[in-house]
């Protein structure tokens, strides 16, 4: 016998520093970090997020130009080849970062049963 449970809510939370006009942090530059840590390399960053060696580039220098110090330091390819590394303030920024989204996901879920309680169970549903 099958039970049909009711839909479960997917909520999420986005966050994103902004300073003026401009997204000092936000989740795409957040996972620009993360991939460079990972990868060592922008290039190899950049493919596993989907994005162009430009895109990566591009987020990086609007990053190493909004902090008080650089983020990501590189070092040019050739025969010895090139590569990147998140700097000291770099790993703390990215850490920051995460600690944030974590505490804001948290506060969301324990809110989100009282929301979820004023929403029609039927919206989203295809007619």
């Amino acid at each position: 016998m099958t039970s049909i449970r009711p839909h479960q809510p997917n909520a999420s939370a986005r966050f994103r520093v902004q300073v003026k006009h401009a997204v000092a942090i936000g989740p795409g530059k957040a996972d620009v970090l993360q991939a460079i840590a990972e990868t060592g390399s922008l290039a190899e960053a950049g493919r596993r997020l989907g994005m162009s060696y430009q895109r990566a580039w591009s987020l990086v220098q609007a990053m190493n130009r909004d902090f008080v110090e650089p983020l990501v330091a590189t070092q040019r390819g050739g025969s010895a080849g090139g590569g990147a590394q998140l700097t000291p303030m770099g790993h703390q920024v990215l850490a920051l970062y995460r600690g944030i989204e974590a505490d804001a996901h948290r506060a969301m879920l324990k809110r989100l049963p009282a929301l979820m309680a004023l929403i029609r169970q039927e919206t989203g549903e295809a007619s």
